[in-house]
């Protein structure tokens, strides 16, 4: 007998589309080590919860090297990991346990900004005649010695901050310690080319790429017209940041990114089966732009805008509208949605802070999001349920926040550590006396230990909507085709190949009902969601949600 060993499978190029990523906060997610912060062993220890879930995926924020002035997403070496996080050959293990499991890691790259503390920026700041002179955007000073031009910095004030050794103004669409990178400079792009091939030569299978759309800068450093206010939005900046005022043309969202993101998508594409989700941060283009940077198939595999993690109340025709949108921005493109991250208030709290039956409220969202056409983003925490923490000042460590306290309290509400055990000190987090940030009582009381295998709990309906989700690839890859909504109700189908699925969902509080489109319909089990059939009616109660295939 001759055995004739198998072909290996080629890796699945599109495991993408349609992908459930769950991002990870590393400085909250697990201390291993007993300092009150994260770190990427305590990651490695908590990937069965991932696994577990039902997640394709994972998306790590920033572990490099950094002063943490904005905890990592200022990097002062791309290619190490900051020894607060622990090694290279912690990350190495990460990755081997991650795969054990089933999961891909995708990694934040900054590639914007740095740290001043970068190498690469001292070496630019001490002349401008040094090699690294052009690496950062420099600008003389106008003849008064005001800035160059009118931009602002998302954090408050000028994006521009005078530098007395080369006697010029550096450009910052941050904090004054994250001078921009110039990308205009071959020689930049091909640095943070090499930084990505070194992390796909460690096993990484994508990349989030933090504010993707600020890469590039106009080069004649041309003003910024005013916004009509009608049209200010605070989803990108707090309503409080003159940030808003201004029409943003030329600080970002300049023309020449498509092709460093051409460039980028090649060397993806040097590696088997990887992909990559941009970050849009623009409240006025956002889906326009990211149509343009998933357009082609030689650019994003996917982005994601600012539509669903900002302010605005999530409702049928909000769902719809935005839906309807993005089909029109990107006929080609495939979208990332998430209702929360690191940087916005949770949208159980953003949404729900009114609502009596929470709990009811956010599994509804949670299977709305988990329908929508495209692949989606859970935050961890959000399977819990948890709220936005009210973190008191003398706490604060994001110094957003501290910028604009107390009209915008910042980001840490939504960055305390997770919770493993109820019962535990620091809900099982670390053992140190105490925690980066503090952990709300409410918090701890719904920690993993106490939700875990109850099937009333949020975490429980997560999990089991997941598992749902996976038994039926048109939620997952499908088209989406938006029926007729009203009132309450947010109606469509998902299509893919032979299968059709239909989704309804109620919601508001009270019971409401529905009439599906006609034809012949298998009522779907196994989701967690109980409605009543009644003749050729649907009835869901409040925050209700109905599937059904076409048969």
């Amino acid at each position: 007998m001759t055995i004739i060993a198998g072909t290996p499978a080629a890796p699945d190029k599109d495991w993408w589309r349609g992908a459930v990523i769950y991002q990870i906060y590393p400085r909250s997610f697990q201390d291993s080590n007993g300092d009150g912060i994260g770190d990427l062993k305590g990651i490695t220890a908590r990937l069965p919860h991932v696994s577990a879930l039902g997640a394709d995926a994972i998306w790590i924020s920033p572990f490099f090297p950094s002063p943490m002035k904005d905890f990592g997403y200022d990097v002062s070496n791309y290619t190490e990991v900051d020894p607060m996080f622990g090694t290279l050959s912690d990350f190495d293990a990460l990755i081997a346990e991650a795969h054990r499991l089933g999961l891909k890691v995708m990694i934040d790259l900054v590639m914007s900004h740095s740290s001043d503390q970068h190498a690469w920026f001292i070496e630019s700041r001490s002349s401008r005649v040094n090699p690294k002179a052009d690496w950062y955007v420099w600008a003389d000073a106008k003849p008064d010695g005001t800035p160059p031009n009118n931009w602002m910095s998302i954090f408050g004030g000028s994006a521009w901050h005078w530098d007395p050794t080369r006697m010029q103004y550096y450009m910052h669409n941050f904090l004054t310690s994250q001078p921009d990178l110039n990308l205009h400079n071959p020689e930049v792009q091909d640095a943070l080319l090499d930084m990505t091939r070194f992390w796909l030569k460690r096993g990484v299978d994508g990349f989030r790429l933090d504010t993707i759309n600020f890469y590039f800068h106009d080069k004649e450093l041309r003003e910024n017209p005013a916004l009509d206010p009608s049209r200010r939005n605070a989803s990108t900046a707090p309503a409080v940041n003159p940030y808003n005022f201004q029409e943003h043309i030329y600080d970002k969202n300049r023309p020449e990114n498509l092709d460093f993101l051409k460039r980028f998508r090649a060397v993806l594409d040097e590696f088997p089966a990887i992909a990559a989700v941009g970050e849009v941060g623009d409240s006025q283009r956002g889906l326009e732009i990211v149509g343009e940077y998933t357009s082609g198939g030689d650019k994003m595999h996917m982005c994601y805008a600012f539509e669903f993690l900002a302010p605005d109340a999530l409702t049928p025709s909000r769902v719809s509208q935005v839906q309807t949108a993005f089909s029109a921005a990107a006929p080609e493109g495939w979208a990332c949605w998430a209702f929360s991250n690191h940087d916005v208030v949770r949208h159980a709290s953003r949404w729900g802070a009114e609502i009596q039956d929470r709990d009811a409220y956010v599994k509804m969202l949670a299977a709305v999001l988990m329908t929508q056409r495209g692949s989606i983003c859970i935050y961890q925490g959000e399977e819990l349920g948890l709220t936005e923490a009210d973190i008191a000042f003398a706490d604060l460590q994001d110094p957003y926040g501290i910028q604009f306290w107390p009209e915008f309290k910042g980001r840490d509400g939504c960055r305390t550590p997770m919770v493993w055990d109820a019962q535990a000190l620091h809900a099982g987090f670390s053992t140190h006396d105490r925690t980066w940030l503090p952990i709300p009582i409410e918090h701890q009381l719904r920690a993993v230990s106490a939700q875990y295998g109850d099937p009333d709990s949020v975490l429980e309906q997560y999990r089991r909507f997941l598992a749902f989700r996976k038994q039926h690839p048109a939620l997952a890859k499908g088209e989406m085709e938006l029926l007729a909504s009203e009132g309450s109700l947010l109606q469509y189908e998902r299509r893919y190949g032979n299968e059709i699925v239909l989704c309804v969902f109620n919601m508001a509080p009270e019971p409401a009902s529905a009439e599906p489109p006609r034809g012949d319909w298998e009522v779907l089990e196994g989701h967690g969601f109980q409605s009543m059939v009644e003749g050729n009616r649907i009835n869901l109660p409040a925050w209700g949600a109905f599937f059904a295939r076409r048969a």
